[in-house]
């Protein structure tokens, strides 16, 4: 029986798997594995007979010819030579020996797919027409099968939860590392496939369409005897076969590693809510079980805040309220990372400033609304939104106030101001009040209020623990900015240009990293600069970008180099050591600042050495490194069992990457986590505007709509969360179907016909 052999070739110095993020792969980062004893010939020297189909493949951007020929070999095993218009005459290709390696660097051998049988004559001839829209697919079919076949070994070392949705993975970066809009567009031009919407199911969708094609196809060819057949030993039809391929078997995989991750969803919702919550929820009775009413399903918590006390008392009430209201809720906690940021700077004084709202003549037009209440009585209630909070060291004598009351005192420049009882409130701790005050007044702990009586006036109690004012720098475009290595050393404030800002940053990867005229970011990009000088201790910066009027730089604040090659390490000590409480307390762990794969193996091992194989990990992509290594980071994850997603942190991408490419990228993490059937977390500004001030913009809307996509919506702490956390649950949770039913038909009277 005479052997037939087909191949696939890229001549291409890499295996470019997507538009972006693939483009940067290195082609070792994939394996070639040793083809010999996959086949029934040992690997031999194959000289490019004549084109089969021809495609374009994607080189940093560029797109080069991929061609997909067959070579038939003589009886003597010596293959026919031929020429190609395609390619250059005589391009010898030869197949990877067992060290892996080609003997021409610069090409590829993509794979060699084994067919034997009467006769191959009708199927050369029929892939030689590249007009042929059955055969382009079977041609993208092959590439797609040979591309897992590349990575076979990559894919044993996967857990079995995640087998089928690696290889799915590697069968769409198959898919994306061709050029095929023609093919889309002829399609598409028929109503048969659309090529954009099957990424979580690639092999079995492109079968499908195969075999639809051959179906409407008249006098198509037995299906014994086209290519398929030539490849009914690889794993991927095997399974395909047994039902695990299918559409279905993928979206029950996907629907699987959701739940599995973020937990099971309620009254038919499908996309979770998450919020980000700081000690401020456990100065308040009510505040998670609020959240869980309007519709939160997973809590956050920043472990580059607070302490591992505020964090218990946190995860205590989640499950607390959880159990009540018999809402499942799980808890996120993501490690600080080595994120870059502001040091603390010098606490201000403990004041509060209370100002009614006032015309533009000046005139004040409604009173500020101050809560009173006693020390340790927590918040306000939800309802409420006064403009200044003040606790008083006097509960019982509190207790016996009345409506109409005038509280009196003198504010820390001597003024005397006045506070009148205007409603009052059952707290926690005892009794609460709303009071109105109507001039401008500064607050300082200790403040004594009092009564004026006809016998004179008593005392009631003293304002207690006002926050200190948060300290910050006001940098305009053209400041000067130095960021001091260590705030200790006292001498620092006087080295450095007069009148330049002053902050200080703790990490000595910054100042290890960087280099005059690169770029330099603050929070989250609100503040631009360029690096004039770099020393041992110190960075000077010039401001290029801020508001007009300036803007605030303060305490732990980020800091983002976009073009410097800062090398961090993957988890720092302090993540070690929270690691180990997350571990015992929290349902996932946020892993911040992700770049390589060292990073997930890192993280890999001190989860094994921990036992935890049932914790979820979400990675964090926020830098341009993380993006563009994310399916091999993926795949380096899914060697363990542990539930697995990807958190978009849009606000370091955007820095990091560049504001214009965003929407890009957060599409393009889509369609990744699509095809690996892993949930993607939706964050940064979700809702922002609203979160703030109670009024949500229309962009904010649109981008929530669009987050319907992604498995889970977050959204960050701020004075109208509540409020957003339930038009976030309308907004994800209100289908088409309804809308449509709300528009009225058209009726078109009888005169028009």
């Amino acid at each position: 029986m005479t052997l037939r052999v087909l191949s696939i070739c890229v001549v291409t110095d890499q295996a470019m798997l997507s538009n972006y993020a693939i483009q940067t792969a290195n082609p070792s980062d994939f394996t070639f594995p040793n083809l010999r004893g996959k086949f029934t010939h040992q690997p031999c020297r194959i000289y490019v007979k004549r084109p089969v189909v021809q495609f374009l493949a994607r080189r940093k951007g560029n797109l080069v010819p991929m061609t997909i020929v067959s070579a038939v070999p003589n009886e003597s095993d010596e293959p026919e030579r031929g020429g190609s218009h395609a390619c250059t005459d005589d391009i010898m290709l030869s197949a990877l020996g067992n060290d892996g390696s080609s003997k021409d660097t610069r090409k590829e051998v993509v794979g060699f797919l084994s067919h034997s049988g009467a006769d191959i004559s009708q199927s050369t001839e029929i892939l030689g027409n590249p007009g042929n829209l059955l055969d382009k697919l079977k041609a993208v079919h092959l590439h797609v099968l040979a591309m897992e076949q590349w990575n076979a070994s990559r894919l044993e070392l996967c857990h079995r939860n995640y087998l089928l949705s690696a290889a799915n993975l590697i069968h769409y970066l198959a898919l994306k590392c061709l050029d095929v809009e023609q093919l889309k567009d002829d399609l598409s031009s028929i109503g048969l496939l659309n090529l954009e919407t099957i990424n979580p199911y690639v092999l079995a969708s492109l079968s499908a369409g195969i075999q639809m094609l051959e179906n409407l196809k008249s006098n198509s060819l037995n299906c014994k005897e086209n290519v398929g057949d030539g490849i009914s030993s690889w794993i991927s039809l095997d399974k395909q076969r047994k039902g695990e391929f299918t559409i279905n078997a993928m979206r029950k995989k996907a629907s699987s590693n959701k739940e599995s991750l973020l937990g099971p969803l309620r009254d038919e919702r499908t996309t979770h809510i998450m919020v980000t919550v700081g000690q401020e929820a456990t100065e308040s009775e009510t505040l998670i079980n609020d959240l869980l009413k309007s519709g939160a399903s997973i809590i956050r918590i920043n472990c580059a805040h607070g302490n591992p006390s505020v964090w218990s008392e946190i995860i205590k009430r989640v499950k607390r309220s959880s159990r009540m209201l018999e809402k499942p809720c799980r808890v996120l906690m993501d490690l600080a990372g080595p994120k870059l940021r502001t040091g603390n700077l010098k606490a201000g004084p403990h004041m509060i400033k209370i100002s009614p709202k006032k015309n533009a003549s000046g005139n004040v037009i409604f009173p500020a609304q101050v809560w009173l209440s006693p020390k340790g009585a927590g918040p306000p209630p939800a309802h409420l939104s006064p403009d200044a909070v003040l606790y008083i060291d006097g509960q019982e004598f509190l207790s016996k106030l009345v409506l109409g009351n005038d509280l009196r005192f003198y504010d820390a420049r001597g003024k005397q101001r006045l506070l009148k009882i205007s409603e009052k409130f059952p707290v926690f701790a005892g009794v609460g009040y709303m009071a109105e005050c109507t001039r401008t007044a500064y607050v300082q702990s200790g403040t004594e209020l009092y009564i004026k009586g006809k016998k004179g006036k008593f005392s009631v109690g003293h304002v207690v623990d006002v926050p200190a004012v948060e300290q910050f720098s006001r940098l305009r475009v053209g400041d000067l900015l130095i960021i001091s290595r260590d705030s200790s050393d006292e001498q620092y404030q006087s080295s450095g240009p007069a009148g330049a800002h002053r902050v200080t940053c703790s990490s000595g990867y910054l100042f290890d990293s960087v280099k005059p005229g690169d770029p330099i970011a603050f929070d989250d990009g609100k503040i631009w600069g360029i690096i004039q000088g770099t020393s041992l201790s110190e960075i000077i910066v010039s401001i290029t970008h801020a508001g007009l009027r300036g803007t605030k730089l303060g305490s732990e604040k980020s800091i983002n180099i976009p073009d410097s090659n800062i090398r961090f390490e993957g988890l720092t000590s302090k993540d070690l050591m929270d690691l180990d409480f997350v571990a015992t307390h929290a349902d996932m762990v946020g892993v911040s600042f992700i770049r390589e794969i060292r990073d997930i193996v890192v993280l890999r091992q001190e989860l094994e050495k921990r036992k935890l194989r049932n914790l979820g990990i979400v990675l964090k992509i926020e830098t341009k490194g993380g993006f563009e290594k994310l399916p091999l980071m993926l795949l380096e994850a899914m060697k363990s069992p542990n539930p697995l997603g990807v958190m978009i942190a849009r606000g370091d991408l955007a820095v990091e990457c560049g504001w214009e490419r965003l929407a890009d990228l957060q599409e393009e993490i889509l369609s990744i986590c699509s095809a690996a059937h892993i949930p993607v977390i939706w964050a940064t500004q979700v809702l922002e505007s609203l979160v703030k001030s109670g009024v949500p913009t229309r962009a904010e809307i649109t981008d929530v709509a669009n987050g319907r996509r992604a498995s889970c919506v977050m959204l960050n702490k701020g004075k109208h969360i509540l409020e957003a956390v339930s038009t976030l649950d309308t907004i994800l949770h209100s289908s088409s179907a309804k809308v449509k039913a709300e528009l009225k038909p058209l009726v078109l009277s009888s005169h028009l016909f």
